[in-house]
Protein backbone atom coordinates (compact mmCIF):
# COMPACT_ATOMS: atom_id res chain seq x y z
CA UNK A 1 0.00 0.00 0.00
CA UNK A 2 1.09 3.53 -0.68
CA UNK A 3 -0.45 6.48 1.69
CA UNK A 4 -2.96 8.43 -1.09
CA UNK A 5 -2.36 12.06 -2.63
CA UNK A 6 -5.42 14.39 -2.21
CA UNK A 7 -6.89 13.56 0.88
CA UNK A 8 -7.67 14.77 3.95
CA UNK A 9 -8.68 13.69 7.30
CA UNK A 10 -11.52 14.59 9.34
CA UNK A 11 -12.91 13.67 12.69
CA UNK A 12 -13.47 10.36 14.14
CA UNK A 13 -10.85 8.73 12.06
CA UNK A 14 -12.62 9.22 8.96
CA UNK A 15 -11.19 10.87 5.92
CA UNK A 16 -12.51 12.63 2.58
CA UNK A 17 -10.50 11.66 -1.12
CA UNK A 18 -10.52 14.62 -3.12
CA UNK A 19 -9.09 12.81 -6.28
CA UNK A 20 -12.24 11.70 -7.94
CA UNK A 21 -15.39 14.14 -8.30
CA UNK A 22 -16.92 11.48 -6.14
CA UNK A 23 -15.03 13.20 -3.35
CA UNK A 24 -15.90 9.90 -0.98
CA UNK A 25 -16.51 10.55 2.59
CA UNK A 26 -14.42 7.25 3.90
CA UNK A 27 -14.80 5.75 7.35
CA UNK A 28 -12.65 3.80 9.04
CA UNK A 29 -11.26 0.49 7.89
CA UNK A 30 -14.07 1.07 4.24
CA UNK A 31 -12.89 1.54 0.65
CA UNK A 32 -14.23 4.70 -1.09
CA UNK A 33 -16.36 3.62 -4.11
CA UNK A 34 -13.50 2.91 -6.61
CA UNK A 35 -12.75 -0.32 -3.91
CA UNK A 36 -9.07 0.63 -4.16
CA UNK A 37 -8.53 3.19 -1.44
CA UNK A 38 -9.20 2.26 2.14
CA UNK A 39 -8.78 4.41 4.95
CA UNK A 40 -6.26 2.60 7.93
CA UNK A 41 -6.49 4.59 11.48
CA UNK A 42 -7.35 7.56 9.53
CA UNK A 43 -5.22 7.54 6.72
CA UNK A 44 -6.06 6.70 2.94
CA UNK A 45 -4.20 4.37 1.13
CA UNK A 46 -3.16 3.09 -2.48
CA UNK A 47 -4.00 -0.85 -2.87
CA UNK A 48 -3.16 -0.59 -6.32
CA UNK A 49 0.14 1.25 -6.40
CA UNK A 50 2.30 -1.02 -8.73
CA UNK A 51 -0.29 -3.55 -9.29
CA UNK A 52 -0.58 -3.75 -12.70
CA UNK A 53 -3.25 -5.94 -14.17
CA UNK A 54 -2.49 -5.22 -17.70
CA UNK A 55 0.23 -4.04 -19.69
CA UNK A 56 0.20 -3.87 -23.16
CA UNK A 57 2.18 -2.00 -26.27
CA UNK A 58 -0.66 -0.02 -28.30
CA UNK A 59 -0.16 2.31 -31.24
CA UNK A 60 -1.26 5.53 -29.81
CA UNK A 61 -4.00 5.69 -32.70
CA UNK A 62 -6.12 3.09 -30.22
CA UNK A 63 -6.75 5.38 -27.63
CA UNK A 64 -7.72 7.24 -29.65
CA UNK A 65 -5.35 10.08 -30.27
CA UNK A 66 -5.01 11.13 -33.99
CA UNK A 67 -3.30 14.22 -33.32
CA UNK A 68 -0.86 13.72 -30.98
CA UNK A 69 2.32 12.09 -31.90
CA UNK A 70 1.26 10.02 -34.88
CA UNK A 71 2.30 7.21 -35.31
CA UNK A 72 3.70 6.32 -31.66
CA UNK A 73 4.01 3.35 -29.70
CA UNK A 74 3.00 3.40 -26.25
CA UNK A 75 3.42 1.62 -23.05
CA UNK A 76 -0.44 0.94 -21.48
CA UNK A 77 -0.96 -0.35 -18.37
CA UNK A 78 -4.11 -0.33 -15.80
CA UNK A 79 -4.70 -1.59 -12.40
CA UNK A 80 -8.15 -2.80 -11.24
CA UNK A 81 -10.79 -0.60 -10.26
CA UNK A 82 -13.05 2.16 -11.28
CA UNK A 83 -15.19 5.19 -10.28
CA UNK A 84 -17.76 4.35 -12.88
CA UNK A 85 -20.08 1.24 -13.08
CA UNK A 86 -20.51 1.51 -16.56
CA UNK A 87 -23.11 -1.20 -17.35
CA UNK A 88 -21.81 -1.40 -21.07
CA UNK A 89 -18.24 -1.66 -20.28
CA UNK A 90 -15.84 -3.40 -22.45
CA UNK A 91 -13.25 -3.36 -19.82
CA UNK A 92 -15.44 -4.63 -17.34
CA UNK A 93 -13.49 -7.93 -16.25
CA UNK A 94 -10.63 -5.63 -14.59
CA UNK A 95 -12.24 -2.25 -14.12
CA UNK A 96 -15.36 -3.91 -11.81
CA UNK A 97 -13.17 -6.20 -10.03
CA UNK A 98 -13.92 -6.30 -6.20
CA UNK A 99 -10.64 -8.34 -5.31
CA UNK A 100 -6.94 -6.54 -5.56
CA UNK A 101 -4.90 -8.28 -8.68
CA UNK A 102 -2.28 -7.11 -10.02
CA UNK A 103 1.48 -8.00 -11.36
CA UNK A 104 4.21 -6.38 -9.52
CA UNK A 105 5.36 -3.25 -12.28
CA UNK A 106 6.94 -0.32 -10.18
CA UNK A 107 6.86 2.74 -11.99
CA UNK A 108 10.91 2.59 -12.90
CA UNK A 109 10.41 -1.07 -13.97
CA UNK A 110 7.12 0.19 -16.42
CA UNK A 111 9.76 3.16 -17.90
CA UNK A 112 12.11 0.48 -18.64
CA UNK A 113 9.75 -1.52 -20.36
CA UNK A 114 8.66 1.56 -22.10
CA UNK A 115 12.38 1.73 -23.24
CA UNK A 116 13.01 -1.90 -24.05
CA UNK A 117 9.87 -2.17 -26.65
CA UNK A 118 10.48 1.38 -28.84
CA UNK A 119 7.78 3.06 -27.54
CA UNK A 120 7.94 7.14 -27.52
CA UNK A 121 5.66 7.50 -24.33
CA UNK A 122 3.11 5.82 -21.78
CA UNK A 123 -0.81 5.70 -21.91
CA UNK A 124 -2.77 5.19 -18.40
CA UNK A 125 -5.99 3.34 -19.82
CA UNK A 126 -8.19 0.55 -19.87
CA UNK A 127 -9.52 1.48 -16.57
CA UNK A 128 -9.91 4.99 -15.11
CA UNK A 129 -6.51 5.84 -14.19
CA UNK A 130 -7.68 8.52 -11.57
CA UNK A 131 -8.20 5.66 -9.28
CA UNK A 132 -4.21 4.39 -9.81
CA UNK A 133 -3.35 8.00 -9.60
CA UNK A 134 -0.17 8.25 -6.89
CA UNK A 135 0.98 5.07 -9.46
CA UNK A 136 0.78 7.08 -12.49
CA UNK A 137 1.98 10.12 -10.70
CA UNK A 138 5.18 7.98 -10.03
CA UNK A 139 5.78 6.85 -13.50
CA UNK A 140 4.49 9.67 -15.55
CA UNK A 141 7.47 11.80 -13.18
CA UNK A 142 10.21 9.01 -14.67
CA UNK A 143 9.16 9.01 -18.04
CA UNK A 144 9.17 12.26 -18.32
CA UNK A 145 12.43 12.56 -16.53
CA UNK A 146 13.63 9.79 -19.45
CA UNK A 147 12.35 12.03 -22.73
CA UNK A 148 8.41 10.19 -22.73
CA UNK A 149 5.22 11.71 -23.00
CA UNK A 150 2.67 10.49 -20.82
CA UNK A 151 -1.44 10.40 -21.69
CA UNK A 152 -4.28 9.68 -19.48
CA UNK A 153 -7.18 7.85 -21.46
CA UNK A 154 -10.21 8.78 -18.40
CA UNK A 155 -13.46 9.65 -17.91
CA UNK A 156 -12.81 12.89 -16.95
CA UNK A 157 -14.32 12.86 -13.41
CA UNK A 158 -11.08 13.81 -11.78
CA UNK A 159 -11.29 17.00 -9.50
CA UNK A 160 -9.69 20.42 -10.46
CA UNK A 161 -6.68 19.26 -7.50
CA UNK A 162 -6.11 16.27 -9.55
CA UNK A 163 -5.26 18.15 -12.61
CA UNK A 164 -3.59 20.77 -11.11
CA UNK A 165 -1.38 18.01 -9.50
CA UNK A 166 -0.61 15.44 -12.73
CA UNK A 167 -0.23 18.90 -15.22
CA UNK A 168 2.98 19.05 -15.30
CA UNK A 169 3.93 15.27 -16.20
CA UNK A 170 0.65 14.60 -18.42
CA UNK A 171 1.13 15.83 -21.89
CA UNK A 172 -1.97 14.58 -23.46
CA UNK A 173 -5.48 13.52 -22.59
CA UNK A 174 -8.48 11.38 -24.37
CA UNK A 175 -12.15 12.24 -22.14
CA UNK A 176 -14.25 9.72 -22.93
CA UNK A 177 -17.95 10.82 -22.75
CA UNK A 178 -20.66 8.26 -22.95
CA UNK A 179 -24.29 9.24 -24.08
CA UNK A 180 -23.71 12.55 -25.60
CA UNK A 181 -23.00 13.39 -22.08
CA UNK A 182 -26.45 13.04 -21.42
CA UNK A 183 -27.22 13.27 -17.08
CA UNK A 184 -30.05 10.68 -16.79
CA UNK A 185 -27.44 8.61 -18.94
CA UNK A 186 -25.24 8.87 -16.46
CA UNK A 187 -26.99 8.25 -13.36
CA UNK A 188 -29.04 5.10 -15.01
CA UNK A 189 -25.74 3.16 -17.00
CA UNK A 190 -22.83 4.47 -14.69
CA UNK A 191 -23.92 5.59 -11.57
CA UNK A 192 -22.95 8.79 -12.06
CA UNK A 193 -24.92 11.63 -10.04
CA UNK A 194 -23.41 14.47 -11.98
CA UNK A 195 -21.60 14.92 -15.36
CA UNK A 196 -20.70 18.71 -13.65
CA UNK A 197 -17.47 17.48 -12.49
CA UNK A 198 -16.08 16.14 -16.29
CA UNK A 199 -16.22 19.72 -17.60
CA UNK A 200 -14.64 21.40 -14.62
CA UNK A 201 -11.89 18.62 -15.11
CA UNK A 202 -11.88 19.74 -19.26
CA UNK A 203 -11.70 23.58 -18.60
CA UNK A 204 -8.75 22.65 -15.69
CA UNK A 205 -6.63 20.74 -18.51
CA UNK A 206 -7.59 23.43 -21.06
CA UNK A 207 -5.46 26.12 -18.45
CA UNK A 208 -2.80 23.70 -18.14
CA UNK A 209 -2.57 23.17 -21.94
CA UNK A 210 -2.84 19.31 -21.85
CA UNK A 211 -3.69 18.40 -25.15
CA UNK A 212 -7.29 17.49 -25.27
CA UNK A 213 -9.32 14.42 -27.56
CA UNK A 214 -12.71 14.07 -26.87
CA UNK A 215 -14.64 10.73 -27.63
CA UNK A 216 -18.52 10.58 -27.53
CA UNK A 217 -19.77 6.62 -27.14
CA UNK A 218 -22.99 6.70 -29.25
CA UNK A 219 -25.39 3.93 -27.82
CA UNK A 220 -28.97 2.98 -29.80
CA UNK A 221 -31.71 3.76 -28.56
CA UNK A 222 -30.78 5.10 -24.78
CA UNK A 223 -27.73 7.67 -25.92
CA UNK A 224 -27.61 8.17 -29.45
CA UNK A 225 -29.61 11.63 -28.75
CA UNK A 226 -28.54 14.10 -32.22
CA UNK A 227 -29.29 16.78 -30.22
CA UNK A 228 -27.47 16.06 -26.98
CA UNK A 229 -24.64 15.32 -29.43
CA UNK A 230 -24.49 18.67 -31.47
CA UNK A 231 -24.92 20.38 -27.44
CA UNK A 232 -21.31 18.31 -26.82
CA UNK A 233 -19.76 19.64 -29.65
CA UNK A 234 -20.78 22.83 -29.15
CA UNK A 235 -19.50 22.97 -25.97
CA UNK A 236 -16.14 21.49 -26.66
CA UNK A 237 -15.77 24.33 -29.54
CA UNK A 238 -16.94 26.77 -27.39
CA UNK A 239 -14.47 25.24 -24.22
CA UNK A 240 -11.41 23.53 -25.48
CA UNK A 241 -11.49 25.09 -29.32
CA UNK A 242 -12.54 24.51 -32.66
CA UNK A 243 -9.30 22.48 -33.61
CA UNK A 244 -10.17 19.62 -30.50
CA UNK A 245 -10.43 16.63 -32.12
CA UNK A 246 -13.87 14.75 -31.50
CA UNK A 247 -14.45 11.38 -32.02
CA UNK A 248 -17.72 9.79 -32.29
CA UNK A 249 -17.63 5.70 -31.13
CA UNK A 250 -19.55 2.83 -32.29
CA UNK A 251 -21.39 1.10 -29.20
CA UNK A 252 -21.14 -2.77 -30.08
CA UNK A 253 -23.12 -4.67 -27.03
CA UNK A 254 -21.38 -5.63 -24.14
CA UNK A 255 -21.34 -6.74 -20.39
CA UNK A 256 -25.01 -6.13 -18.85
CA UNK A 257 -26.23 -4.36 -21.74
CA UNK A 258 -26.74 -7.27 -24.61
CA UNK A 259 -30.00 -6.38 -25.60
CA UNK A 260 -28.92 -3.28 -27.80
CA UNK A 261 -27.58 -3.53 -31.39
CA UNK A 262 -24.45 -1.66 -32.88
CA UNK A 263 -24.86 1.56 -33.69
CA UNK A 264 -25.87 2.04 -37.46
CA UNK A 265 -23.74 4.03 -39.78
CA UNK A 266 -26.93 6.38 -40.68
CA UNK A 267 -26.47 7.70 -36.89
CA UNK A 268 -22.96 7.55 -36.60
CA UNK A 269 -22.56 9.78 -39.76
CA UNK A 270 -25.44 12.28 -39.16
CA UNK A 271 -23.54 12.60 -35.99
CA UNK A 272 -20.63 13.24 -37.53
CA UNK A 273 -22.27 15.56 -39.75
CA UNK A 274 -23.94 17.44 -37.10
CA UNK A 275 -20.75 17.93 -35.10
CA UNK A 276 -18.88 19.26 -38.39
CA UNK A 277 -21.39 21.81 -38.75
CA UNK A 278 -21.41 23.45 -35.51
CA UNK A 279 -17.82 24.34 -36.56
CA UNK A 280 -15.61 21.46 -35.23
CA UNK A 281 -12.46 21.09 -37.95
CA UNK A 282 -11.61 17.60 -36.60
CA UNK A 283 -14.38 15.21 -36.38
CA UNK A 284 -13.66 11.32 -36.38
CA UNK A 285 -15.95 8.04 -36.58
CA UNK A 286 -14.53 5.10 -34.32
CA UNK A 287 -14.64 1.11 -34.34
CA UNK A 288 -15.47 1.60 -38.19
CA UNK A 289 -12.35 0.42 -40.24
CA UNK A 290 -11.97 2.55 -43.30
CA UNK A 291 -14.57 4.74 -43.17
CA UNK A 292 -13.86 7.99 -44.44
CA UNK A 293 -14.65 9.49 -40.88
CA UNK A 294 -11.53 8.24 -39.90
CA UNK A 295 -9.40 10.32 -42.06
CA UNK A 296 -7.93 14.06 -41.66
CA UNK A 297 -9.16 16.73 -43.90
CA UNK A 298 -7.36 20.11 -44.39
CA UNK A 299 -10.48 22.62 -42.73
CA UNK A 300 -9.79 25.07 -45.65
CA UNK A 301 -9.57 23.19 -48.62
CA UNK A 302 -10.66 19.86 -47.38
CA UNK A 303 -7.63 17.67 -48.87
CA UNK A 304 -7.15 14.08 -47.69
CA UNK A 305 -4.11 14.74 -45.34
CA UNK A 306 -3.84 11.30 -43.26
CA UNK A 307 -5.83 8.14 -43.96
CA UNK A 308 -6.48 5.67 -41.53
CA UNK A 309 -7.29 2.26 -41.35
CA UNK A 310 -8.40 1.58 -37.59
CA UNK A 311 -5.22 1.91 -36.03
CA UNK A 312 -3.21 2.17 -38.92
CA UNK A 313 -1.92 4.85 -40.82
CA UNK A 314 -2.07 4.09 -44.48
CA UNK A 315 -0.76 7.74 -45.95
CA UNK A 316 0.90 10.67 -44.68
CA UNK A 317 0.58 13.63 -46.83
CA UNK A 318 1.38 16.43 -44.33
CA UNK A 319 4.68 18.87 -44.36
CA UNK A 320 7.28 18.30 -41.84
CA UNK A 321 5.64 21.59 -39.65
CA UNK A 322 2.08 20.19 -40.20
CA UNK A 323 1.18 22.16 -43.27
CA UNK A 324 -1.39 20.93 -45.33
CA UNK A 325 0.66 20.57 -48.95
CA UNK A 326 -2.11 21.88 -50.70
CA UNK A 327 -3.10 25.19 -49.14
CA UNK A 328 -0.13 25.87 -46.92
CA UNK A 329 -2.90 25.50 -43.36
CA UNK A 330 -1.52 24.60 -40.31
CA UNK A 331 -2.75 21.04 -39.00
CA UNK A 332 -3.20 21.19 -35.48
CA UNK A 333 -1.08 18.06 -34.20
CA UNK A 334 1.24 18.45 -31.51
CA UNK A 335 4.75 16.21 -31.90
CA UNK A 336 5.85 14.67 -34.70
CA UNK A 337 4.63 11.90 -37.43
CA UNK A 338 6.45 8.67 -36.30
CA UNK A 339 6.51 5.98 -39.15
CA UNK A 340 8.38 3.57 -37.31
CA UNK A 341 5.04 1.86 -35.19
CA UNK A 342 3.43 -1.14 -36.32
CA UNK A 343 -0.34 -2.66 -37.35
CA UNK A 344 -1.39 -4.76 -34.45
CA UNK A 345 -1.05 -4.18 -30.46
CA UNK A 346 0.78 -6.93 -28.04
CA UNK A 347 0.38 -7.57 -24.05
CA UNK A 348 3.20 -8.21 -21.32
CA UNK A 349 1.05 -8.89 -19.36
Amino acid sequence: MKEAMLYEQLPENKVKCNLCGRRCTIPEGSTGFCLVRKNEKGKLYSLVYGKACSACVDPITKKPLSHFHPGSLVMSIATVGCNFRCRFCDNWAISQETKIKGYAFPPEKVVEATKDNGCQGISYTYTEPTIFFEYAYDTATLAHKQGFFNTFVTNGYMTPEAVQMIAPVLDAATVDFKGGGDPEFYKKFSAVPSVEPIYESLREMKKHHIHVEVTNLVVPKIGDSIERIRELATCIRDNLGKDTPFHLLRFHPNYQVTDIPSTSLKTLEQACEESSEVGLNYVYMGNVPGHRYENTYCPNCRELLIKRFGFEIEKWRLTKDMRCPACAYTIAIKGQFNPGGFSYPYTLI
